[in-house]
């Protein structure tokens, strides 16, 4: 069990704003951090890591990681972090990077061999792809079989074919080595395939805590669908106005009425709902 019992203040580009997050986390679970940027998701990872101060409590099993008395430096903190920048060390060879966390030969191995980096140990970071340069960071973290592994939005630059493989990696990871893990991520479909519990934090407060179909599915009564997007343009078709949206990699056309025109402003973040059709899928 995870107990965290914490607050700090956050000086934010909206003014200050108090950070309070009380949750206890089971072993094993697999918690996604959600909300929009700025709500205190990283700061938390970054507190629980041991990198910024906060007051409150942190324990982990029966280790006090935080109390008002006490708090333990990051090294002291069985954890794995994997950052979105991969952050390697560029001298060392991929082995190296591994074994520099871990002296044990044994697990490097296993680890290059289940993520599929054997033959690439020795090459230099400079010399991978980004993917493989997060399957490295990945491994990295998990050498010193972390009892907390804490990941901040790490497949955000990949492309999604890439990121579905890691995403697989990632969780055939995190069940062999029973790994507590806290990631923070905007993607639903990477939340849903992952995680087994959301908590989505609003300007420094958790507003909802579930499961992902809980916490992120937004249809209500006879709706169908609901997808969130960005409104990129409006444009006049003969008598009708068409929205262009963005909805994760689509662009989707909306017809909307001259009355809606005048409430919609290009770049808002709007919610796209379907009622009255049936659905297919195409492959």
């Amino acid at each position: 069990m995870i107990k965290i019992d914490i607050n700090k203040t956050l000086h934010g580009a909206n003014g200050d704003m108090e950070l309070q997050v009380d949750l206890k986390i089971n072993q094993g679970d697999f918690v996604a951090l959600a909300g929009q940027s700025g709500s205190g998701k990283t700061t938390l990872l970054r507190i629980l890591a041991g990198l910024e101060v906060s007051s409150g409590i942190i324990k982990v099993g029966d280790e006090i990681w935080q109390d008002e008395k006490t708090t333990l430096k990051p090294q002291k903190r069985k954890i794995g972090f994997v950052f979105q920048e991969y952050a390697l060390f560029p001298n060392m060879s991929v082995e190296e990077n591994l074994l520099y966390v871990q002296k044990d030969q044994k697990l490097c191995d296993h680890l290059l061999d289940i993520t599929g980096l054997s033959e690439l140990k020795n090459r230099l970071p400079n010399t991978l792809s980004g993917g493989q340069k997060q399957r490295v960071s990945l491994c990295r973290a998990m050498m010193n079989r972390p009892k907390l592994l804490l990941m901040d939005e790490p497949l955000s630059a990949l492309d999604p074919a890439l990121r579905t493989k890691l995403q697989n990696e990632i969780l055939m990871l995190h069940k062999e080595f029973g790994t507590t893990t806290i990631m923070v991520s905007h993607d639903p479909s990477e939340i849903y395939r992952l995680s087994n519990r959301v908590v989505m934090l609003h300007l420094g407060e958790i507003i909802k805590d579930g499961t992902p179909k809980e916490v992120l599915l937004q249809t209500s009564g006879s709706q169908k669908f609901s997808f969130e997007g960005e409104l990129l343009d409006i444009v006049k078709v003969d008598v009708i106005y068409v929205a262009i949206v963005s909805i994760g990699q689509q662009l989707v056309e909306i017809v909307v009425s001259s009355e809606e025109r005048e409430k919609l402003e290009i770049g808002q973040v709007v919610r796209v709902g379907t009622k009255a059709f049936s659905p297919n899928i195409l492959i």
